[in-house]
């Protein structure tokens, strides 16, 4: 029987200091389990950081269906929004799925948002992008990769807006 913890060369460290990085990055958290007690904003030290269970990507090529433990954070951030996120239920698990950076009009300024399954979101304003994954903990098998549905089929009985 294996081991659930694997070799520490597996394990994967990120730096992202513009939006091409930054997409690199997101790749590897998509489909992270994240619970809300785990995301913290330390304004005196203009971090946000949070501690999740991502899907490894990569592992998955060689035919490994696993997660693993990882720190994601962000430097310079100014300020914190969060929308759809109940912050008074500290064990919600949200599923993060894309991390983006929209640059304003004078760069490198701008905000990262974070985008999680059920339009919950997190923005950051930040002085420029500054962000670093890490895996930092047990990596063990799952019976089953993420799954979305893009099939791109609209229900013809869906309500209507105004």
């Amino acid at each position: 029987m294996e081991p659930p913890n694997r070799p520490c060369e597996l394990a994967l460290r990120l730096h992202a200091l513009d939006s091409e990085d930054l997409s690199l990055l997101s790749a590897h958290v998509q489909d992270a389990l994240v619970r809300v007690g785990d995301i913290a904003f330390l304004a005196d030290k203009r971090r946000f950081a949070l501690v999740g269970s991502r899907f490894d990507w990569a592992a998955e090529l060689d035919g490994r269906l696993e997660r693993c433990r990882c720190g994601l954070h962000f430097e310079g951030v100014q300020r914190v929004r969060c929308q759809r996120i109940c912050r008074d239920q500290p064990d919600a698990v949200l599923e993060l799925l894309a991390v983006t950076f929209e640059p304003d009009p004078e760069p490198p300024s701008g905000v990262i948002r974070l985008y999680f399954a059920g339009g919950a979101s997190i923005a950051l304003d930040v002085e420029c992008v500054e962000a670093q994954l890490c895996d930092v903990g047990p990596r063990w098998k799952v019976a089953a990769r993420p799954n979305h549905d893009f099939s791109g089929e609209l229900d013809e009985h869906a309500p209507r807006g105004p």
